[in-house]
């Protein structure tokens, strides 16, 4: 006569779940910065004392090796070409007004190249210019 109710089953409905996962790998993928570059191969001198920058966030990165290649945040800058070296770093003290240019020069590079990279910052205003080197072991 009467049939019997059947009690409410207590799963978790998994419907949904692969949507959810593939949103989250979605997010992960489009979020994630991988950094493909190192500029170019140099060899940088040796400090007895170094001090680490607190954050990487407001870096420019100027690159120069021996053979006077210069690379600005891994896109390279030819020799004749000099002269852009202010307007890039200009444009991007303009978008962060917080910038820090890092120099990575290579130990065995020319004083002038140096020298020549040097009046490019001041030219550009950029005031506060770091000078990476490694750490001297005494082994």
């Amino acid at each position: 006569m009467f049939q019997k109710k059947q009690k409410p089953q207590s799963g978790i409905p998994t419907a949904s779940l692969p949507d959810i996962i593939f949103l989250l790998l979605f997010f992960f993928m489009v979020t994630t910065v991988i950094k493909r570059s190192q500029g170019i191969p140099i060899l940088t001198p040796a400090a007895e004392q170094t001090k680490k920058l607190e954050s990487k966030r407001h870096l420019a990165y100027i690159w120069a090796d021996e053979m006077s290649n210069i690379s600005i945040d891994d896109k390279l800058i030819p020799a004749s070409a000099m002269s852009s070296i202010s307007n890039i770093i200009r444009q991007k003290l303009d978008a962060d007004n917080q910038l820090i240019v890092s120099m990575k020069i290579d130990k065995r590079a020319k004083m002038s190249l140096v020298t020549d990279i040097q009046e490019q910052l001041r030219d550009a205003y950029a005031v506060r210019v770091n000078y990476s080197t490694r750490f001297l072991t005494n082994e």
